[in-house]
Order: structure tokens, then sequence, then C-alpha cells
């Protein structure tokens, strides 16, 4: 799908069949989610900008790449969001971190909006938003068009399933915005529900029902 790259490394879809599983504990879980949000932080990172700076090392001077720019800034969608935003922390550290909470109303499958806190200068920064799921996408549209309205203008989307109902409903509204995600599943079922899916990330990382 034009857009969208789907992450098919095989330690990738190796974790994510252990998370499908019904079996695998909140323990094991919330583990393996920090563990593949690395990885996919590895792939949606992949070309940053460098440049060269002078530094010595225990045997000479050397010129080496270093990042440059203004640091990245995750911005999770809460609250399942987090388990992927602790992975990404992990590999950069000094990222900056926004919050957006947004959930989606199990009647109408409309996001609703209680929580926005961000830096200043998402302009001059590349956002990286991350949930685990792109199901109906509606809590992601209205995720990225705040960060927009904040001033964002290089945002990615970062996601462990996604729905080709959601794909399509994300990129017809942003489609200047790539995802990535580790799979594409078949589809939604009647209560937006990624199928064959994993269930509910959140209730699944906080062992919440």
């Amino acid at each position: 799908m034009d857009g969208v790259k789907v992450i098919d490394h095989p330690l990738v879809q190796h974790k994510l069949t252990i998370m499908r599983d019904r079996e695998t504990s909140t323990a094991s879980f919330r583990r393996l989610l920090r563990e593949i949000s690395t990885l996919l932080c590895y792939e949606v990172t992949r070309d940053l900008e460098l440049t060269e700076v002078e530094i010595e090392t225990p045997l000479q001077p050397m010129k080496a790449p270093i990042l440059v720019g203004k640091k990245l800034v995750f911005a999770s969608i809460l609250r399942a969001g987090n388990g992927l935003l602790e992975g990404m922390l992990d590999l950069v550290p000094a990222a900056r971190v926004a919050h957006i909470g947004i959930y989606r109303d199990h009647e109408t499958l409309q996001p609703v909006e209680y929580y926005f806190k961000a830096p200043q200068d998402l302009s001059d920064r590349l956002t990286i938003v991350v949930d685990p799921m792109l199901a109906t996408a509606n809590s992601s549209i209205a995720a990225v068009t705040k960060l927009k309205e904040r001033g964002a203008r290089d945002i990615r989307f970062v996601c462990l399933l996604a729905a080709p109902e959601g794909i399509a409903n994300f990129t017809a509204a942003h489609p200047d915005v790539p995802v990535f995600t580790a799979a594409i599943d078949d589809h939604l079922n009647e209560k937006g529900y990624i199928v064959p899916g994993l269930g509910d990330a959140g209730d699944r990382m906080y062992g919440t029902k």
C-alpha cells in the first residue's frame, strides 16, 4: 500500500506472533511490546540526517557521524501508546515526549480527546506518533490533526498492527504521514477490532478489561 511500510524483520515477526497468542501473560506481553518497539524505532529512524564532528578516540583524532538537528519527539496516544514509547526511549533517551489522551467511544467508535501535552517547537522536529493498533484510525487521525494544529510538519506513524480499513482512512486524512507497521491484518469486525489481531493492546499490557 502506498505510504505504508511493513517491517518484516524476522525478530519483529517472531515477537509479534507470541504477543498474538491469547495464552501470553501480561508480563510477557508488556516485555515483548517494549522489545518490538525498539526494533520498530530502528526502522522508522533509518534515514535520520547525520553530520560529522571532530572527536578524539583513545588512539587519534577523527571525524565521526552524529545526528543533526533538534531532538526527536515521540507522541504517545494514551494509554496503549506508552508501551511502544518506553522501548523507543530506550533507544533514543534524549527524545522529547508528547502525550495525547484519546479514547474510542465503544458505541460510536469515534475519538474522544481528554488530554494533550506536547513540546512547543514541533515545527522544527521529526514527530513519531505511536499507538499499537491502527483499527478504524479515528483516534490516530485525531491525534495527528492535533499535532499539526500545534505546528508539527514532519510526522510519521508507528503501530504494531493495522487493518486495511484503518490504513485507507488514515492515508486519506493524512496522505503526507507515512505509516510503519509490523503487520497488516485481514479486516475489522463489527466492534471495530482488528482480526485476527491480538485483542485490546491496552488491556493486555496492563491486565485490565
